[in-house]
């Protein structure tokens, strides 16, 4: 039944009608009786808006300069609760919209969208009606800056989250919900199908978990093929109910749960050799709401990279250890990578850059983080130490050691950089990948092979290391030359240090991210290496996200 006229109100309008919304209903209170409509819940007003409805937005709105200027621009006119087609519309669409909050991963409570209901139905005065106003236009903004560009701020968070959240502005927001709401809510997602898919995966979870999850537990460390009894009857129960092994009674470790393990394995970024050892176990014995909350996780971050990657772009997930070339929504090139160490100071940061050259045969000069942290210490224990590099000053020129006291400095007043020469035993190898940024992150080869061989991969000083340095230079090459291969191979045996500039320039994208899918849309699962997907997880529950 739709709720009657507030007798207070109407009293307070002496006879006059004032709109008031109601999702799913409509009604309209004239003067000398109830009337019903099939559209929204109005009350028509014949006479001007009162100065008391005014007043209250002003007053409601005085402590947000973004909806104060909003308001004062149309005059304080309704924007939500007129008459008119456009206000009802406007209403439908934030309401529905609201009510697919939980499906987002968002943070239900912040919105409310039953309270909003309800306060259309308890509204008692023009003032209630202002505030109304306001109130509306604060959860619209709240719900389109945390659609489109994230729930929280990644940088309170972790330091190592440097990349820049593309935040709209106010006014922007605003001028594109009042053009056409119904299109401007669809917008706000990330479009990318990642998203979708995760968003997806996220639901199936949920039910899972509300199911009863993925059953016992695995009551084993490890587990080998051949091996027989309980733990491998619980063993095969738990990879059925992840979806991994169909319908079978065998109680033995065979040819059906290796596959099943192997499948494990590889969707988990481990050796997939069918044998369910102690990290393999960890993973299957990982509870369904760790899962769920990666994904989770992962939303908000797509949410936080909601801009064009670029037909043509880089992408280094970090805790997948790899470097990608993609092409069109496609890896076309793929190669393992060592990434920074998990010691705080030595942790690749996550952020987009643009990269813009190639450098082969090149030197490298030490970052000056090193030199304070690692370096400076040996040579002033041993002048002599790390003989391979060479000590330049400000103006390029190798300065003798015998020349330096380094006793008489210290990490904050070194003034001397530290260089190794191009050459096959060059820290960076043959060639580095450039994308100029304030932390000194690059891609490059390496002479040292041996760690691409480990199914973790966290060593490094910051840059990324990859195992097919000529391979990926190759196919970055391949648009502008005919014939990439030779190109590339020329300036390297010629020995000199130069740079290959890239025409166009390739957005790199250095990402975190525990959980994504792979090209079948297969969920994958990471393990957090730095621990910043907890952190964020943890500020997200804070926030108000379920789950």
């Amino acid at each position: 039944m739709p709720p009657t006229v507030p007798t207070r109100l109407r009293r307070c309008l002496l006879g006059a009608t004032v709109l008031v919304a109601l999702a799913g209903g409509a009604w309209a209170q004239p003067a000398g009786g109830l009337a019903t409509g099939g559209g929204a819940l109005a009350m028509k007003s014949a006479l001007p808006h009162l100065n008391g409805f005014r007043q209250a937005i002003a007053a409601a709105a005085a402590e947000d300069e973004a909806v104060a200027a909003f308001f004062r621009a149309r005059g304080h006119e309704a924007f939500w609760t007129a008459a008119d087609a456009a206000s009802e519309t406007r209403r439908a669409a934030l309401l529905a919209a609201l009510d697919t909050a939980s499906a987002h991963a968002l943070p239900v409570a912040r919105y409310d969208a039953t309270a909003l209901r309800r306060a259309f139905r308890d509204l008692r005065s023009e003032g209630d009606r202002g505030r109304l106003e306001v109130r509306l236009t604060r959860v619209l903004l709240d719900y389109a800056r945390d659609l489109q560009t994230g729930v929280i701020d990644p940088k309170r968070v972790d330091a190592g989250i440097v990349r820049d959240i593309p935040r709209r502005l106010p006014e922007v927001l605003l001028a594109g919900f009042e053009t056409d709401p119904a299109a401007f809510l669809r917008a706000l997602p990330p479009q990318n199908p990642e998203y979708a898919r995760l968003a997806k995966a996220r639901h199936r979870l949920a039910d899972q978990i509300a199911a009863g999850g993925w059953g016992a537990k695995v009551p084993a460390k490890a587990l080998k093929p051949g091996a027989t009894g309980p733990a491998v009857v619980a063993l095969r129960d738990r990879l059925a109910a992840m979806g991994y092994l169909g319908r079978t009674a065998t109680a033995t470790y065979g040819a059906e749960i290796q596959s099943a393990v192997r499948a494990l394995q590889f969707d988990h970024g481990l050796t997939a050799d069918g044998v369910a050892g102690e990290g393999t176990m960890a993973e299957i014995n990982t509870d369904p709401q760790a899962r769920l909350a990666a994904v989770t996780v992962a939303m908000e971050r797509e949410r936080w990279a909601n801009i064009e990657r670029g037909k043509r772009h880089i992408w280094v997930n970090l805790t997948d250890f790899t470097a990608k070339i993609v092409d069109d929504g496609k890896v076309t090139f793929a190669t393992r990578a060592v990434i920074g160490s998990t010691i705080t100071d030595k942790r690749t940061p996550e952020f987009s850059h643009m990269m813009t050259y190639m450098e082969v045969n090149p030197d490298w000069t030490v970052p000056p983080g090193i030199i304070r942290r690692d370096y400076l210490p040996k040579l002033q224990a041993n002048p002599g130490a790390l003989s391979h590099l060479q000590v330049v000053d400000s103006r390029g020129r190798v300065v003798p050691r015998s020349a330096i006291n380094f006793a008489a400095y210290s990490s904050k007043n070194f003034p001397f950089n530290l260089r190794q020469p191009p050459g096959d035993s060059n820290a960076l190898g043959r060639v580095k990948f450039m994308f100029p940024n304030p932390w000194s992150i690059y891609l490059h080869d390496t002479p040292d092979k041996h760690l691409f061989a480990r199914d973790s991969r966290a060593y490094s000083s910051g840059c990324v290391r990859l195992n097919d340095p000529f391979d990926f230079a190759y196919t970055l090459l391949a648009p502008q030359e005919a014939d990439p291969r030779a190109a590339f191979h020329k300036v390297l045996e010629s020995g000199r240090q130069e740079r290959i500039v890239l025409n166009p320039a390739v957005p790199v994208h250095l990402d975190y991210r525990t959980a994504f899918t792979d090209a079948r849309g297969r969920l994958q699962f990471r393990a957090d290496i730095y621990g910043r997907d907890a952190e964020i997880h943890a500020a997200l529950v804070k926030a108000g996200v379920d789950g």
